[in-house]
């Protein structure tokens, strides 16, 4: 048989009737009836969702993996192709110091906002069984839905509606619906406080814990989501959710997953206005599913076929797929999954599971065998062209022999968080904001050390006893007290005042080279560049020596021209991180800025460099002498460091590739435009070069994109080996 990888068909089990080993799989067009996978624990499960997937990554489908235990997703991100990095969002809400936003509350469109509502009291009500009743849902339900009428509520508005008279006047404001309006104003506002008291005390109690963990509060506490999940399915993209219960807790776990799920069917439903034949196959893997199985799911089983939203579910008992609330049983869940599901996979389970099965697998299998199943060893019955064939016997696959790397598994991390992550800090100074939170002003004290700063409200001079940051309002006293009395609204966005103060912090910074936005250039041809509006270049040699005594503590970049390239560094840990730079650094004590740059170039890319080297400098944007970017000729590439002294990645680009970089740092992107611009100027003879050098996961160029195809070759060579070894039975 042959062993060619067909990107139509995930390969996952091998036959074993009468020793015979045929290798198989399913279609793409036979996912769409969805995969169930139930099998107990150690059985097998894992593995195959794990051989599955993968084959789905190396096919460049679009995946959402959502694992409550946090060793599936673990485990695939070393095993994920270069071609494929920019597509990863890894969701870890246990990640201390980076927040991926996440509104559950943040309409794709008006109309679903009683698809979110339903969909979030079938969490609450499966998550907190125990102490739900008819009253709690219908408060919480009248609050969801208030909040959703405010565009930015997030789920801290809920406890903070009950009980907040001002906060709740302004929703209702905003409240068009009639019947949400009337409980609000004539039935809440009417009760009297110790039975509204009584009433609200449960949920107060449930949410509160929920929001008081500060990793949760800081993900689903955000206006805007940073991630779009109707973007990531129509792009292909693959979403990793880590919520494991012994980082995050076993309710937090259930309610972002359950939530997440719920996100996955509106973006699933907002493909109705994609025409069916231009809707691409996304598949979502849930393992443990029972975790966030709760009523609603059963739409989603139901639906998702027409939308191209592909389930693969797992779990390890049917018991699990039963719910309770308020001493009702609910069988939902699991008659949707036997009435919707095209393929069934089992491995061993136990006696009332084999009983309950024993009709969809007779006469081919019965209790005693479906009880006595080896480990990774199934029945199954496969959906084949749009019809379920009979039961069979398999053996799943080993799981697939890729090589990967803890040093991949954190590059792609680390670009997940560039990309979709916002700082703690920034985060927290936000939710704080919203909830009014303003410390009590007090007499400075002696010893506490304060900063000059323009109020972002009026625009005066004030001190703060913090150092103010680009883009973080800072107020006066005065500005302060109005806003603490509500007489005045915080500034948000950027208002004159607000501009001037950054342009104030920002001043000092620009004069070492330091910049803020770090927008990433568009590609640009050379005949693209102006010839004109050059920075001036001055000779080091032609300034005096009491100009040069200027360049003492500032900080310095060299541009190295080589006939080979351009040498640049990347730094992870340096801001801004991950961009490619020019190598250089900050003067020493007395060192001047040459001796510096000497020093540094020795340093991160071990070439040793001359003060005659040093031909030209470029002046700042001041327009006065404190300088920092060098120029140094050099007829030949000398041999470069692999990895700079503090880990940096180093690499040589020509001109025409470092105008094509997306990660290249914009303030030094102006000196080499420079150069390039420079009328009479080197003729640059580099172009088409490229020497990567210890950089392990970067991007650009022809030899790169060579690497790139032979990273997804390696991929599907690897799964292609592993099948054929499971072909011929090995």
């Amino acid at each position: 048989m042959t062993t060619d990888i067909q990107k139509d068909v995930v390969y996952f089990a091998r036959t074993d009737f009468r020793n015979t080993n045929r290798l198989f799989g399913i279609k793409r067009k036979d996912r769409r009836q969805h995969m169930y996978v139930v099998g107990k624990t150690g059985t097998g499960k894992t593995a195959l969702l794990n051989n599955t997937i993968i084959q789905d990554i190396a096919n460049g489908e679009g995946v959402c993996v959502i694992d409550p235990h946090g060793e599936l997703v673990e485990g695939l991100l070393d095993k994920i192709p270069a071609e494929r990095e920019k597509d990863v969002i890894y969701f870890n809400p246990a990640d201390p110091d980076h927040h991926i936003g996440f509104n559950i509350l943040e309409l794709p469109d008006p109309r679903y906002k009683h698809l979110v509502a339903s969909g979030l009291m079938g969490i609450f009500t499966k998550i907190w069984a125990g102490v739900w009743s008819a009253r709690m849902e219908y408060i919480m339900n009248n609050a969801v839905l208030a909040l959703l009428e405010n565009p930015g509520s997030t789920l801290l508005g809920i406890n903070r509606i009950l009980v907040d008279k001002d906060f709740r006047q302004k929703i209702i404001s905003n409240v068009k619906d009639p019947v949400i309006r009337a409980f609000w104003v004539n039935e809440y506002e009417q009760w009297k406080d110790q039975f509204r008291n009584e009433a609200i005390a449960p949920i107060q109690n449930k949410v509160g814990q929920f929001l008081s963990t500060a990793m949760i509060r800081n993900i689903v506490g955000q206006e805007k989501s940073t991630i779009d999940i109707f973007e990531i399915m129509n792009g292909r993209k693959i979403l990793l959710v880590n919520v494991s219960k012994g980082r995050v807790g076993e309710d937090n776990s259930a309610l972002l997953g359950a939530m997440l799920i719920t996100k996955v069917q509106l973006a699933a439903m907002e493909r109705v206005r994609v025409p069916e034949e231009e809707r691409k196959d996304f598949y979502l893997y849930v393992d443990e599913f029972q975790n966030f199985a709760t009523d609603s799911f059963a739409g989603i089983l139901s639906e998702a076929r027409k939308y191209r939203l592909n389930l693969i579910v797992a779990h390890q008992y049917i018991g699990q797929l039963i719910t309770s609330a308020s001493d009702k049983v609910s069988t939902k869940v699991r008659d949707a999954v036997f009435g919707n599901v095209g393929t069934m996979i089992v491995f061993r389970i136990g006696a009332a599971d084999a009983e309950f099965l024993e009709s969809e697998f007779e006469p081919e299998f019965v209790i005693q065998d479906m009880v006595n199943l080896p480990n990774y060893c199934v029945y199954l019955k496969l959906m084949v062209d749009g019809i379920t064939c009979r039961p069979f016997s398999a053996k799943t696959l080993a799981p697939f022999r890729v090589m990967g790397s803890q040093e991949i598994a954190e590059h792609i991390v680390e670009m997940s968080r560039k990309l979709y992550a916002k700082p703690r800090e920034f985060v927290e100074e936000q939710i704080s904001r919203w909830s009014g939170m303003f410390g009590e002003q007090t007499a400075p004290s002696a010893n506490l050390k304060l900063y000059p700063a323009i109020c972002s409200s009026c625009g005066k001079s004030a001190e703060v006893p913090f150092e103010p940051a680009k883009g973080r309002p800072v107020y006066c006293s005065e500005c302060l007290s109005k806003i603490q009395a509500g007489k005045l609204e915080p500034v948000s966005g950027k208002g004159k005042a607000a501009k001037k103060a950054d342009e104030e912090f920002a001043r000092d910074l620009a004069d070492l080279g330091i910049e803020f936005e770090f927008k990433k250039p568009p590609a640009k041809r050379l005949e693209e560049i102006p010839k004109s509006a050059i920075r001036k270049r001055i000779s080091l040699s032609s300034l005096a020596q009491s100009e040069r005594r200027k360049l003492r503590g500032a900080a310095v970049a060299v541009l190295i021209t080589t006939p080979e390239g351009i040498p640049l560094i990347k730094d992870p840990k340096k801001p801004p991180p991950n961009y490619w730079k020019l190598p250089g650094g900050r003067s020493a004590g007395e060192e001047t800025a040459e001796e510096a740059a000497i020093r540094e170039i020795e340093e991160e890319i071990g070439v040793s460099l001359k003060a005659d080297d040093l031909e030209v400098i470029y002046e700042n944007d001041k327009g006065n002498h404190i300088l920092m970017f060098f120029e140094a000729r050099l007829p030949k590439l000398p041999l470069l460091k692999k990895e700079g002294g503090k880990g940096e990645e180093v690499g040589v680009f020509s001109p025409e590739q470092i105008l094509s970089l997306p990660d290249f740092f914009p303030n030094h992107l102006n000196i080499v435009k420079d150069y390039l611009s420079a009328a009479g100027d080197i003729k640059p003879s580099m172009a088409g070069t490229s020497t990567k050098l210890g950089a392990s996961r970067a991007e650009p160029s022809g030899q790169e994109e060579h690497r790139v195809k032979a990273d997804i070759d390696e991929l599907r060579q690897a799964i292609s080996e592993s099948l054929k070894k499971a072909a011929e039975g090995k």
